[in-house]
């Protein structure tokens, strides 16, 4: 049997989903919907020369516009939002309206919350939503799942993540490989974890350490960053008394963004500068983009999972480890892999009819080790046992 995806936003990580559903999702079409006609037709012609295929095409039209897309995606089995945040209340709303099935990259968790408040009507349409899906939160929240399968009891869970350039440039040492603001939501205000078996508000920048990565990466810093754990850490309360998510920068990043948050540009409340009001959260953005914006395509991520528990009885350790380059067959940076392929890979189970019906969170959605396979078939191996002795998933 084979079906009709589509892909909202047709950006780095939207590619990356569009060429997966015709490598693996077993499409008949897959539709890349955008207001951006000239940057949509270019990734239509890119996936399409990828997969020797004509399946990719495009369509012009606006997020905003509901009763189009409403139109769109009920020719639709699945699809991926691959647009800001902000718009992925109303993509599941019309998903429900439509009958199709949808995952997207979520970034905020009090809009997840309110997705998945639309459990019932999901259901009534025989459809699922997974919200939240990536790198992180997404796919280190899949592996965390698997995880919890390897204890009898599990006390401590550590989640670590990055994606960096190869090639490092002074004197930011960075390089953004997905949309500005989420980065900055990274950033900013509170992240929630768990402490001492409670949902606990931790700020941004707290629990600075050093992680050693293998050669060639060595040293990176790691912080408490918002978002990472989506709605996992409310399942998790009572079971877990430690569960925390640090994102891993090179050396001084942290020292630079930490003094950028203190002076109160992450900020979105517009103040008046010479009779003029401005966002200082706008002001920062169009200063900081062009610096950090990717000068080579070479990137690699990271995914770091240490846990403590249990196990027949005996205190138990292990720690999952991915680490994943640039693919320069494709052209893909390994965020849009990371990033666009958990989306398409639940969103393909969806089609399938392998995921429960409803709006359900990732972590209920798919089992750990079934994310893990299908990143297997993709080329992308995860280590998994004790730090001294891991085996190849």
């Amino acid at each position: 049997m084979s079906f009709t995806y589509a892909v909202i936003g047709s950006g780095r990580q939207g590619a990356a989903a569009a060429y997966d559903f015709i490598k693996f999702g077993n499409a008949k079409k897959v539709l890349l919907v955008d207001s951006n006609g000239k940057n949509a037709k270019s990734v239509a012609e890119r996936i399409n020369r990828l997969t020797d295929s004509e399946l990719c095409s495009y369509i012009i039209a606006d997020v905003n516009d509901e009763s189009l897309l409403i139109s769109i995606l009920s020719e639709v089995d699945s699809f991926v939002s691959a647009v800001p945040y902000k718009f992925n209340y109303g993509l599941t709303k019309a998903a429900i309206e439509a009958g199709s099935s949808m995952t997207d990259l979520g970034g905020n968790t009090s809009i997840v919350k309110e997705q998945l408040k639309l459990d019932e009507q999901a259901k009534d349409k025989d459809i699922s939503i997974v919200p939240d899906c990536g790198m992180d939160p997404g796919l280190n929240i899949s592996l965390i799942t698997y995880m919890l399968k390897l204890f009898d009891k599990v006390e401590e869970i550590k989640s670590y993540g990055a994606g960096l350039p190869q090639n490092p440039e002074p004197p930011w040492n960075y390089e953004l490989f997905f949309n500005l603001n989420g980065l900055t939501n990274e950033y900013y205000g509170k992240a929630i974890l768990i402490k001492d078996g409670k949902v606990t508000e931790i700020p941004c920048f707290d629990g600075f350490e050093e992680l050693i990565l293998p050669e060639p990466i060595g040293k990176l810093e790691a912080v408490v960053t918002a978002g990472g754990l989506s709605t996992l850490p409310w399942s998790l309360e009572g079971k877990v008394k430690t569960l925390t998510n640090k994102t891993l920068r090179y050396p001084g990043h942290w020292a630079q963004f930490k003094s950028f948050a203190q002076l109160g540009l992450f900020d979105e409340t517009p103040i008046e500068i010479n009779g003029c009001k401005i966002a200082p959260r706008d002001f920062y953005h169009t200063l900081i983009g062009p610096k950090i914006s990717p000068r080579s395509e070479k990137d690699f991520g990271i995914i770091r999972i240490d846990a403590a528990g249990i196990k027949n009885g005996k205190p138990h350790k292990a720690q999952i480890e991915l680490i994943d380059y640039y693919d320069k067959e494709t052209g893909f940076t390994s965020m849009q892999k990371l990033t666009g392929w958990h989306a398409s890979i639940i969103a393909i189970l969806a089609a399938e009819g392998k995921i429960v019906c409803g709006a359900v969170p990732v972590h209920k959605a798919v089992p750990g080790l079934e994310i893990i396979n299908e990143f297997r078939k993709r080329g992308i191996a995860i280590e998994i046992g004790r730090a001294s002795c891991r085996e190849r998933v």
